[in-house]
Formats: C-alpha cells, sequence, structure tokens
C-alpha cells in the first residue's frame, strides 16, 4: 500500500510510505532503501562564469568548482541569517542546485539580482529534475565507481559526484549525504536525474522502496538541519550544525560574513539544535514544527521536525537558547522532553 502525504504537506507529492513506515526506517538503517524526493526545487546555473559567481555569492568555497564535484551552500542575510540552503552538483556545463520545496523562486530570485553583467543564466529546472535518494549502509555498493567524498579538503568540503550507468545521457549525478554530529556519517546517496525519466531509474536500480517518513526519521537521528524546519528567520549558521559542510570559513567576502566570522572567533551561538527524547505519554501524535519547547512554563526553543523512531521512539530535532543545560526538564506540549547530550 502506497500512501501519499497530505495535500497540505510542504512534501506534498511524494510517497509518505509503503505500508510499513518502521520497516522502512529498518531497511534505511541496515541495508540500502530509494526514497522519492522529487518534491525538491531544482535550480539550473550554466554559463561560463558560474562556479566564481555562485562563489561570491554564498557561504561555500566554489571558484575552483569542476566536473564531477559538488558541495553544499548558504546564502545569508547582510546580517547573517540563513535565508537559502542548496546542494550544487557541477556536470562540467551546468550547476545544479537543488533547494527546499517553495525555496526555490526565493533562491532565484536573488541570484537574477545579482547577474548584473555576469555570463550565467540561472534558471528553474524543477520540471526538468527530480532528485531520488538511496538510503543506508549498502547504498554505496550501487555505485563502486563513486569516489569518497572529500569532507574537509581544501579548498572546501566537496562531494564526489558522477554518472549512474547504464542510463548517463547528460545529467545523471550521485552524491553521498552525509549525517551525524560532525556531519560525517554516510547515510546513502542523492541522484538527480531527468523527470521523464524517473519512473525508468527507479526500475533499473531495482532498489527497494521507502517513503518519506522514513527518511525524515533516519535524518532526524542523524540531526541533519532541513531549511525552513530546523531554521527560522533569525537562524545563524552556527546555531544549526550547517558550519561544517556548507560554510568554508576562509574564503573572500561574500554577505553575512561579518557574523559568521564574529561568532566563530569570539564565542558561541546563542542557540543551538539539540536532539529531544519525547516520553509520548499523552499523546501519539508528534508535536508539530514551531511547537514550543518549555522549560518552567517559559518557551526556550522550539521544535523543527518531530517524528517516531523504530528504536528511539518519538524524537525531536529543537533549536534551544544555549544557556539551556543539557539536563533540563523540559516540556513540548503536553510531553515530557529530554536532551540527547
Amino acid at each position: 500500500m502506497v500512501e501519499d502525504l497530505d495535500p497540505s504537506s510542504a512534501d506534498a507529492g511524494v510517497p509518505a510510505h509503503f505500508g510499513d513506515p518502521m520497516k522502512e526506517q529498518r531497511l534505511l538503517e541496515t541495508a540500502a532503501g530509494l526514497v522519492d524526493r522529487s518534491n525538491r526545487e531544482v535550480l539550473a546555473v550554466p554559463g561560463e562564469e558560474r562556479a566564481s559567481w555562485l562563489h561570491t555569492l554564498t557561504t561555500q568555497h566554489l571558484s575552483d568548482l569542476a566536473a564531477n564535484q559538488g558541495s553544499e551552500l548558504l546564502v545569508l542575510s547582510p546580517h547573517g541569517h540563513v535565508e537559502q540552503h542548496a546542494f550544487v552538483t557541477e556536470d562540467g556545463t551546468t550547476a545544479w542546485l537543488d533547494t527546499e520545496p517553495g525555496a526555490g523562486a526565493g533562491l532565484l530570485k536573488y541570484l537574477e539580482m545579482m547577474r548584473f553583467f555576469t555570463r550565467v543564466e540561472p534558471r528553474d529546472a524543477t520540471s526538468e529534475i527530480a532528485v531520488l535518494s538511496v538510503v543506508g549502509p549498502a547504498a554505496a555498493d550501487l555505485f563502486p565507481d563513486l569516489a569518497a567524498p572529500r569532507i574537509g579538503a581544501v579548498p572546501g568540503p566537496k562531494f564526489a559526484a558522477g554518472s549512474v550507468p547504464p542510463e548517463a545521457t547528460a545529467i545523471y549525478s550521485v552524491r553521498p549525504f552525509e549525517g551525524g554530529l560532525a556531519r560525517r556519517v554516510p547515510l546513502g546517496v542523492d541522484l538527480l536525474v531527468p523527470r521523464h525519466a524517473k519512473t525508468s531509474v527507479i526500475e533499473k536500480l531495482g532498489v527497494p522502496r521507502a517513503g518519506l517518513w522514513a527518511y525524515e526519521a533516519i535524518r532526524v537521528a542523524a540531526r541533519v538541519p532541513r531549511l525552513g524546519y530546523e531554521t527560522d528567520h533569525k537562524t545563524i549558521p552556527a546555531e544549526a550544525e550547517f558550519m561544517a559542510a556548507a560554510v568554508h570559513l576562509d574564503k573572500g567576502c561574500y554577505r553575512g560574513q561579518e557574523t559568521v566570522a564574529r561568532v566563530h572567533h569570539l564565542g558561541r551561538p546563542p542557540r543551538r539544535l539539540v536532539l529531544l527524547h519525547l516520553d509520548g505519554i499523552a499523546t501519539d501524535h508528534p508535536p508539530v514544527r514551531g511547537t514550543p519547547v518549555e522549560l518552567d512554563g517559559r518557551a526556550v526553543g522550539f521544535v523543527g521536525t518531530a517524528v517516531r523512531h523504530h528504536e528511539l521512539g518519538m524524537i525531536a530535532l529543537a533549536v534551544l537558547k544555549r544557556n539551556v543545560a543539557d539536563d533540563a526538564r523540559l516540556t513540548v506540549g503536553e510531553s515530557a522532553a529530554a536532551i540527547e547530550a
């Protein structure tokens, strides 16, 4: 049985599960499963100056980005708040940026505003390209020619990209999906495929299917933040664990860099991303995004994504004030909550 997500959800249009969400979670943790994430929005940036142009506009070092490489980037406000987050994959002629559902228009508007006389032609390519994720420890075995990600390499965190045989026509690319406290736990690979060929690619790969509920549970347990869920209008990169993968600390100037540098060199950010364990006694339903996290009746943060995990029970990623102690007795709605230190 395939169940789609609620039409009002930001993730509408992709399967929530295929009959057994908990079994699908175990599949993604122990083997490999294919998750349809074609609700993500994709931008294409062709043009001979694309790498140097994106380098100047974002938090990542991209001026030397070559074919079959990729990275992760942020666009910040002048005050250093996170406005956009995207992955970028370079195929030799075009840089492909994929971002959250609903975020593509804002990112494209910003890029168009900053074109000036640069030789680039950014466009919305969501109707052309779909994102599929093969998640699990066995995912890399399906792509033996994929090189290990160059995390921590100079000039910045990068992942390898390549083509998926035997359908490599022009735009097939593969990259590792990283998670964990330092974003170093390999969780699988993401594929950018022509949307018209999505069904045939799924059939040819022959990987068991899993829904987005399972994917989100694995993401939350791995503490991987998501734009618009673990961020709000005040979020700076260091608060949501974007620094390791999406911010280069030794590159030239970009919008919001002063805030990044100040927090990095002078002190800790005012908030932090944590994993909460919820008791689930008062309710069977995970709290909705934005639910306040309270300490002694006072709001000290908010819930980003809450899920039911097959081993951990009800858990949530939350953004809390920095001074909230790890052993604080917190509440989320009617549920008691504890921080995983």
